[in-house]
């Protein structure tokens, strides 16, 4: 029995969970007294919640569909995409610490205290509550495109329109399995029709049963049910369990896979060889080790600004146990990643170019591989992953609304009144994402999105930190400069014809064909490519030219050759302000047009905060002298004897100048502890142990 094509199994694993979850988030909810229970669990957050706690706020099925995504299309480079987060984690080690000594609620509490500046805090709640939208449509989107994939329509219920549109997707993947040379032309000429149609969006490989906007509001309602009943101590309870269904769904699918393949021997005969470069080519992929470099840089800048980390570091007992809950979480993480590669790469060996849109290839591998009950348990645990991360984002994004914008506005409330607005606006912000997920469509777009708007506020939290000479007059116009360059001319020129038609923004780079080795495949052999399968090739890749201003340039009309070009999609305005030093971008390949983009953004924030900083007045020193006494007073269980020692340094700040590598001046960085050593280095460690299990997981079973 099915229904909507899920066995009968299937459903009732999904009602089960969802029963589960709703009781759990009422029980969490009658520990809540106060504001400071609902939003911050009291403070009492032990290291077995801080570790599920932060792994499962970080962890996203949307972040595995990522990355299986671009596995998928782009080979083991494309993962970097999520894994340059790798490389950033041991700084988490230094961000958590000075997250708890702040003894703040939010972030936006941040740029009240720091800058003086209640206007600064409630621009950065602002801007959060508007990302809060995009984050929640990307796991929205994650969550309806894999139920999708696991409902598709059988072909004869299709209508007409529909079939067609089926059909020419399928004429197009088998068009694309020759060569240039290889097509005659009328093949080329319809080959370059199909094209077209695709770059607009316009070819489907499959149809569902699944509505996406119904999915969406359903699927919200029981996310704000629970979270609005239990607030923050129910995002880190329901974490613990759907923490372990993670784990699950993200190797269930790998033996079977890899079975069906015919073990990694098979996997690697059934892949081209430059699908397994650690780095792709400059040629061929679009992340390049220069390409990771300045992802990288952006997202350091960026990862200071996610609202949730001061609250996940303020929820716990001490210290101590906020940096190893953040980092045991984080690093748990990141070995659950190497697993989502290789079920890329297993879609890739399986499914290639039978799919029109790869973010479907994790519920498409699933609807293949599983069998009924563990269907359900697979769509359990895609929702557990975007749950996990929708309930702790939502609280943060309440707290922010209530104590950055609404009660300075509506000051001297009860306990009960901003714990009622707190609900609200969870459930706003969470039932809002569904216009995000509506209006967007591609996922490695938000991905990228996300990385680059957050150095916005990312960049002034980092040298906030560190260095006294930062002013308020400089935040505020480095927040309006980039945010303008980032954010609004991105999204305004997508939306105007006058951009979308002019010539000068639908400059494209050039195109080019790039070869790499392969093992020779059955269809290689009956081309006359090679004699034998499995003999060593090569193999030809047209690379068409791509939209430099423009995510995508595509024809008007498909069907007719001379129609104009018209831009689709984020419209690349850091690519353009770099364009005004007079540089040449049509002969850069994509690789490079990404790595300018991310260099820009993070790089950019600082110049301006530090020039203008250098002619406008600082904050008051003795406000400063507090705020940074905080930084150097460690947590202390008992509240006076804390209070005491903070205001002994703020009279005093020479009290805490041995624990500075800079004294008497305006920087602000304290001297390495023995902890810090043994933290830090040994996250680099783990580091180098994620690297080396990732090369050996992509060479096992290589010819």
């Amino acid at each position: 029995m099915q229904i909507f094509g899920l066995h009968i199994l299937d459903v009732i694993v999904l009602l089960l969970y969802l029963v589960v979850i709703l009781w759990l988030g009422k029980k969490a909810g009658e520990s809540n007294h106060d504001t400071d229970d609902y939003f911050l669990a009291g403070r009492s957050l032990g290291k077995f919640y801080q570790f599920f706690l932060n792994f499962g706020s970080s962890t996203n099925s949307d972040q595995a569909v990522a990355v299986t995504r671009e596995t998928y299309r782009q080979g083991v480079g494309g993962i970097w995409i999520q894994f340059l987060v790798l490389f950033i984690t041991p700084f988490y080690w230094f961000t958590t610490l000075l997250f708890r000594r702040t003894r703040l609620t939010t972030l936006g509490d941040y740029f009240s205290e720091r800058f003086q500046s209640p206007l600064l805090g409630g621009s950065f709640a602002g801007f959060t509550l508007v990302m809060a939208f995009i984050g929640g449509g990307v796991g929205y989107m994650v969550a309806g495109k894999t139920m999708m994939a696991l409902t598709p329509k059988p072909f004869e219920q299709l209508t007409i329109e529909q079939q067609v549109t089926v059909e020419e997707f399928n004429e197009y993947q088998e068009l694309a399995k020759f060569t240039v040379s290889e097509r005659n032309p009328e093949q080329t000429e319809r080959y370059d029709v199909l094209h077209q149609k695709n770059v607009r969006g316009e070819l489907k490989s499959f149809y569902s049963y699944t509505d996406p906007v119904v999915f969406y509001v359903f699927y919200g309602l029981v996310v704000a049910v629970y979270t609005i009943m239990g607030g923050f101590r129910a995002a880190a309870v329901t974490d613990a369990i759907q923490g372990i269904l993670i784990i699950i769904f993200s190797i269930i699918l790998i033996p079977l896979g890899l079975a069906k393949l015919g073990g990694f021997s098979g996997l690697h005969a059934a892949v081209p060889e430059f699908n397994f470069e650690l780095f792709g080519s400059v040629s061929l992929s679009e992340y390049t080790w220069y390409t990771i470099m300045a992802m990288f840089f952006s997202n350091l800048v960026a990862i200071v600004a996610v609202a949730q980390n001061m609250q996940t570091a303020g929820s716990a007992t001490n210290e101590k146990t906020a940096r190893f809950g953040m980092i045991g979480g984080m690093f748990f993480k990141r070995f659950l990643m190497l697993f989502w590669v290789l079920a890329g790469l297993i879609a890739l060996g399986l499914y290639a170019g039978q799919l029109h849109d790869p973010d479907l290839a994790w519920g498409f591998m699933s609807r293949d591989l599983l069998l009924p009950g563990f269907l359900g348990l697979m769509l359990v645990g895609i929702l557990a992953a975007n749950m996990s991360s929708l309930d702790a984002g939502s609280v943060s994004n309440a707290a922010l609304f209530i104590r950055n914008i609404y009660q300075p506005l509506v000051p001297k409330r009860s306990e009960a009144h901003y714990m009622l607005i707190g609900r609200i606006t969870i459930a706003v912000t969470l039932l809002g994402g569904i216009g995000a997920a509506i209006y967007i469509d591609n996922l490695l777009e938000l991905f990228k999105y996300f990385i680059s708007i957050p150095a916005i506020f990312g960049a002034p939290i980092w040298l906030g930190y560190i260095w006294r000479r930062l002013s308020r007059l400089a935040v505020m116009i480095e927040v309006a400069i980039c945010f303008t360059i980032f954010a609004i001319l991105p999204n305004l020129f997508q939306g105007l014809d006058w951009a979308r038609t002019n010539e000068a923004f639908l400059v494209q780079t050039e195109g080019y064909t790039g070869t790499y080795k392969s093992p020779a495949s059955a269809d290689d052999v009956e081309k006359g490519r090679a004699k034998n399968i499995g003999d060593s090739i090569i193999k030809e890749v047209n690379v068409a030219p791509r939209g430099i201003f423009f995510q995508t340039v595509a024809r008007v009309n498909p069907e007719d050759p001379n129609s104009p070009l018209i831009g689709i999609g984020r419209f690349e305005a850091e690519i353009w302000v770099l364009s005004w030093l007079g540089i040449d971008f049509t002969t850069w390949k994509k690789s490079q047009l990404v790595a300018a983009r991310f260099f820009m953004s993070a790089i950019f924030p600082f110049i301006i905060l530090i020039l203008v900083s250098w002619v406008t007045p600082p904050a008051d020193k003795k406000h400063l002298n507090y705020f940074f006494g905080k930084i150097y007073t460690p947590i202390d269980p008992d509240p006076e004897r804390e209070a005491a020692a903070i205001a002994r340094v703020t009279e005093k700040p020479e009290l805490v100048a041995h624990l500075k590598l800079f004294p008497n001046s305006n920087w602000e960085i304290g001297k390495p502890s023995k902890m810090d050593y043994i933290g830090f280095g040994g996250s680099w460690l783990v580091v180098g142990l994620v690297v080396l299990l990732l090369w050996g997981m992509v060479n096992l079973g290589a010819p």
